[in-house]
């Protein structure tokens, strides 16, 4: 029995069609609600349980730096892909409360607001 190779579309990425600032900021807005959780779970262990204060520790950094670095990639696609000032606050804002940047990266797929212009 014969295998082929798959063709190129099928190993292809959900995102593989997007620019790759675009694709930049669907996996920061992932990296930032992870490191979300992992903020908040090191809070529960630290300030609710008393039992370590390793988790704010490890992760207070990594998220100051991927909320950071959302933010800029943000203010980048926001300006290459002429979003409007409305979704552009919706988008910076989203990475305050825990996890929203994952829903506001679904919306802007979902809307082709990270489609190449």
């Amino acid at each position: 029995m014969t295998q082929t190779a798959p063709s190129p579309a099928a190993t292809r990425t959900p995102f593989a069609h997007l620019p790759a600032t675009s694709r930049a900021y669907v996996a920061l807005a992932l990296v930032e609600a992870v490191t979300w959780a992992g903020l908040l779970i090191g809070m529960l262990m630290e300030h609710v349980l008393h039992v370590t204060e390793l988790g704010v520790t490890i992760f207070g950094p990594i998220h100051g730096i991927a909320f950071m670095v959302y933010g800029l990639v943000t203010l980048i696609v926001a300006y290459q892909r002429k979003w409007s000032l409305w979704v552009l606050l919706a988008a910076l804002i989203a990475a305050v409360p825990p996890f929203t940047t994952v829903p506001m990266e679904m919306w802007l797929r979902k809307t082709g607001r990270l489609d190449a212009v």
